[in-house]
């Protein structure tokens, strides 16, 4: 494993900066991409301006706008970040197939067998950046190491436009000095368990023995174990096989009306049946997600024993899920449909997909402003 070379690749604040790029009076300026400030959407992208005030992706814009009033808000436009993220993956093929896209503005790259500048990771980095920022007056920072975990957090080291290195002769030493939030994984529940088992460091972590980890952390006690050491052995994946398709929407005027809210939920199928068209799946299995003016949320699931595709099927398995449900709902702020346990209509198997063409959407719950998501 410690001869592998792996490079993760990850834009600098990518949506923002494209609309800097493309619109000059925005050069220098705090930019929020997402909702208006008046607006219960949330805060798609900021610029690294807009960061300093505390700004940051998935914020309501009503907080970032009291933040930082300054701001410049800007609707997303994501069919040119679409655009530009194929380009930046045409330059990752310059190099290498073995690319494994997260979202639209970063991936991992296995460069273990390029030849390219006699095989230097650090060396195929740099020109990946350089041709980026040459073709695509976009900035970009990456992490190499020789696995996925290492390379991912070296990559924000040196943000914006760095590069970070970690050899496994470093490895160790760069593990023991992260915080434990920086752990793949440690999410805000996870972190404030850690910190009070007195886990605060890597260093920490490693000297926990493997059976306390698993007795506090359960099946993800391995993991921390395995990583804590420097053990990542999941490879570079070139494609993933697609979970689900869905669409939601996050409503500027909570839904409170049987009619109304049914009216909005024949929008979502309407939309999800194109989806699945458009894309040749069908699905066995439909989810209902429900997100109230309190902010609680709740998700309903149906399954059928054969695969559909049809806006019939759907409005009928969207009926059964409303009907458990009852009539006790409480306004309604944001209403999301998937499909899940995808087959190909050709094929009749579970289809595999480019995560560069299907991870279309991130953070994207913008106000009025159905997206296409992975749900």
């Amino acid at each position: 494993m410690a001869s592998r070379k792996i490079i993760h690749v990850d834009m600098d604040a990518f949506y923002a900066s494209v609309e800097q790029r493309d619109v000059p009076r925005l050069k220098g300026k705090p930019v929020v991409v997402g909702g208006q400030p008046d607006s219960r959407g949330v805060v798609a992208a900021c610029s690294y301006e807009a960061r300093k005030f505390g700004v940051r992706s998935a914020m309501s814009c009503s907080q970032a706008y009291r933040l930082c009033p300054d701001a410049i808000f800007v609707r997303p436009r994501f069919d040119v970040y679409r655009e530009v993220s194929q380009n930046i993956h045409a330059i990752f093929k310059r190099f290498t197939s073995v690319i494994e896209p997260l979202s639209l503005d970063e991936a991992f790259l296995d460069v273990s067998d390029v030849e390219f500048s006699d095989g230097s990771a650090t060396a195929i980095a740099e020109a990946i950046r350089q041709m980026i920022f040459e073709e695509l007056s976009l900035t970009a920072s990456a992490g190499i190491s020789y696995n996925k975990f290492l390379a991912k957090i070296a990559s924000d080291e040196n943000k914006p436009n760095g590069i970070c290195v970690v050899t496994p002769e470093d490895a160790l030493s760069f593990i023991a000095k992260l915080p434990i939030k920086k752990f793949r994984g440690v999410g805000k529940v996870t972190e404030a368990k850690m910190l009070s088992l007195g886990i605060n460091t890597g260093a920490d972590l490693r000297r926990c023995c493997l059976q306390e980890l698993k007795k506090n952390f359960g099946k993800h006690g391995q993991y921390y174990y395995e990583v804590a050491r420097g053990v990542d052995k999941r490879p570079v994946k070139a494609h993933s096989q697609r979970k689900s398709l869905g669409c939601e929407r996050t409503y500027s005027t909570d839904l409170s009306a049987a009619a109304q809210i049914q009216k909005k939920l024949d929008d979502l199928a309407n939309q999800l049946a194109s989806m699945l068209a458009k894309r040749e799946l069908k699905a066995k299995t439909v989810t209902l997600k429900i997100k109230f003016s309190d902010f609680s949320q709740i998700t309903r699931s149906i399954s059928e024993v054969d695969a559909f595709s049809d806006r019939e099927t759907i409005d009928r398995l969207v009926v059964v899920l409303l009907e458990k449900l009852g009539n006790d709902l409480l306004p309604i702020r944001l209403l999301g449909l998937s499909a899940s346990n995808l087959l190909s209509v050709s094929s009749s198997q579970h289809a595999n997909y480019d995560q560069a063409s299907i991870a279309e959407d991130v953070n994207n719950s913008l106000s009025d402003h159905a997206q296409l998501a992975l749900l």
